[in-house]
């Protein structure tokens, strides 16, 4: 049974008594010395040493503090912020327990044993709490340039998938409101993804009323406007769902010279264009039993758009009914099929990119009352996700070249280690019985071909 715990992090209880083994007592004891359950957190030191995560961070932000009654200096808490949420550990309080972590104090740059503990839950709510509206926004440019950054040479096609996801709040956050759609208090944030391979532009929190549309317009010209200095050569495809149908954002785009399909809401003026292929599908469909499929496209003008835009639709006959969607585009040679199927349908990954935002690295643990510092911890468990995106691209060609983040997590990063610091080393004895050492040291090295930043 647990007996006590000493001061400080000793723990000095007794064994603790299981289930006999046949004859033998089963027993355990938490004296084994400077052992980590996190021993993989090394991939994402080499990873940040060779792109810079933390430090673009860094640069963003103001430090107030007297230099000289610091213990714990900026870029060193990020660091351990953003590590710790990389390993599953999202919240503030987690940095009781972790500070004496002799892994990750080693990750974020201090010696396991000789060196100070790191910082805890305190010191980290008067981070997130002074950071204000302009560092933000650095923050939200430091975060486009990684993706440019890792993402160098010429490109012929940027595929930018416009989503938003909704933040249950269960506090008094400002700006916490509710939201008749979703039918609770929350925060609606907007998010903007790399369509081809999964990299974050842009995570914006905005309040729980906000339409899905809100603010949209804006970050999309400063997205773009970037990218296209980034790469002149390349085409630019925005793909959103019915949610950002708005003119303003057409307009934004047809100005820019930009592609998109954009989902439309369903009304009965758009049903009315394809009524002849609804009763053709739902014909065939009666008569073979089988699904039916068949796409057209038409021009159209909703009564609040300047223009007549092209609209593509999909008309599907099915056991349980018909299922027309519509698509807005301004795409003009490639047809309808191959807008719809090709390539807005491709859109929907962007939901498995937000699952991999909240639920594998908890973004929704927006709790802090302040909104500006909800939008700053967004913002880290988005760092955190470029973390986990360049171990990702590190996995390329083994059997987690496509895995989910919690698989990369419980693979690579959630390893037993001992560990031991010498005069001359700190050495991790990592568990005999890991089962994936091979993959473990491939993908290291695919880490440490990496260039190193200037």
């Amino acid at each position: 049974m647990y007996r006590e715990v000493c001061p400080l992090h000793t723990v000095c209880h007794t064994q603790l008594s299981f289930a006999n083994l046949e004859s033998k007592a089963v027993v355990a004891t938490f004296d084994g010395g400077k052992i980590t359950s996190d021993g993989g957190c090394l991939l994402l030191r080499e990873i940040d040493e060779r792109v810079g995560v933390i430090d673009s961070i860094h640069q963003a932000l103001v430090d107030p503090r007297d230099p000289a009654k610091i213990r714990h200096h900026q870029s060193d808490l990020l660091r351990q912020r953003v590590l710790a949420i990389a390993l599953g550990y999202e919240d503030c309080n987690d940095h009781d327990t972790l500070r004496f972590d002799p892994a990750l104090k080693t990750a974020v740059g201090r010696a396991p044993d000789s060196a100070a503990d790191l910082a805890s839950q305190p010191t980290f709510s008067r981070l997130e709490n002074r950071v204000d509206a302009r560092q933000l926004v650095r923050l939200s440019r430091q975060l486009m340039e990684g993706y440019i950054a890792a993402h160098p040479g010429d490109r012929k096609l940027i595929v930018l998938d416009v989503d938003s996801t909704d933040d249950a709040t269960h506090g008094r956050q400002q700006m916490s409101l509710f939201h008749g759609y979703y039918d609770q208090h929350m925060y609606h944030p907007l998010v903007v993804f790399d369509g081809v391979d999964g990299y974050p532009l842009a995570a914006v929190l905005r309040p729980g009323n906000a339409h899905a549309a809100k603010g949209a317009v804006g970050i999309l010209r400063n997205l773009i406007r970037r990218l296209q200095k980034a790469y002149p050569n390349a085409t630019v495809l925005v793909r959103a769902d019915g949610g950002f149908a708005s003119p303003a954002i057409y307009r934004l785009l047809e100005r820019l010279h930009v592609r998109y399909t954009i989902g439309l809401i369903t009304n009965d003026r758009l049903k009315d264009h394809v009524a002849d292929l609804i009763a053709e599908t739902a014909h065939a469909h009666a008569a073979s039993g089988e699904k039916q499929r068949a796409f057209t496209s038409f021009r159209y003008r909703a009564g609040s758009w300047d223009t007549s835009r092209r609209v593509i639709a999909k008309v599907e006959q099915l056991a349980k009914g018909a299922n027309t969607r519509f698509v807005v585009t301004n795409l003009r040679f490639e047809t309808p099929q191959q807008v719809y199927d090709g390539l807005y349908v491709g859109r929907g990954d962007a939901e498995n990119r937000i699952k991999e935002l909240k639920l594998h690295l908890k973004a929704d643990r927006t709790s802090c009352h302040r909104f500006a510092a909800n939008q700053f911890r967004l913002l880290l468990h988005t760092f955190a996700f470029v973390l986990l995106w360049h171990l990702r691209q590190a996995a390329d060609g083994t059997e987690l070249a496509t895995a989910t983040f919690e698989t990369l997590r419980l693979r690579l990063l959630k390893i037993g280690a001992r560990v031991q610091e010498t005069v001359r080393r700190i050495v991790l004895h990592m568990a005999s019985s890991y089962p994936y050492q091979r993959l473990f040291a491939d993908v290291a090295a695919n880490i440490q071909a990496m260039p190193l930043r200037l």
